[in-house]
């Protein structure tokens, strides 16, 4: 018997003060049964710090011709292409090769920089790549705001996110490794 996706819902609203981005989105996502609540929490934060109208979730850890989030234009193509964790070079080298602009979100402390260590020679040629860190702490702060039903407001100025449930709230600033840091 196969285990189905548990669905998660959140208003997600958001002022991004750096990008003059302010809006309020009813987000559905869908957690397979082998993704953690961190790794859900970390596409959810994706989504506020890359937020726009096309931005969507891709089909997940079960499709792998996706990425975690992308973003099309109103002519199909891939604007932008977001990926989680640690992904091999090949992967990255396709989807730089697809998108105009990629990013990758590293969120497992030591285990991230390790990789990096490992991969940042070869990364640092694809001039559409951007490559970010989440410090392994705020990962585990934003896993205590998880529900399956939420509510955050999200506040992002100079390049520090605040995301609030009402009764907690997480602050933290991405480490960027490669690109994007002189507009976050």
């Amino acid at each position: 018997m196969a285990l189905t996706s548990t669905i998660y819902k959140a208003e997600l609203s958001i002022s991004d003060m750096d990008r003059h981005y302010y809006a309020t989105h009813a987000l559905t996502l869908a957690r397979h049964p082998s993704e953690t609540e961190q790794r859900l929490m970390m596409r959810l934060l994706a989504f506020a710090l890359f937020a726009d109208e096309r931005l969507a979730f891709g089909r997940g850890l079960s499709d792998e011709d996706e990425p975690a989030l992308w973003q099309r234009d109103y002519a199909d193509q891939i604007e932008l292409w977001i990926e989680l964790g640690q992904p091999d070079e090949s992967r990255i080298r396709k989807a730089c090769a697809r998108a105009q602009q990629v990013v990758v979100i590293g969120y497992a402390g030591h285990a991230f920089q390790v990789w990096w260590d490992k991969q940042a020679n070869a990364l640092r040629r694809y001039d559409r790549l951007a490559v970010l860190e989440i410090a392994a702490d705020d990962v585990v702060a934003l896993e205590a705001l998880c529900t399956r039903g939420m509510r955050l407001q999200c506040l992002i100025q100079d390049g520090e996110l605040n995301l609030l449930d009402g009764e907690h709230t997480v602050a933290l600033r991405p480490q960027f490794h490669k690109g994007l840091a002189e507009t976050a």
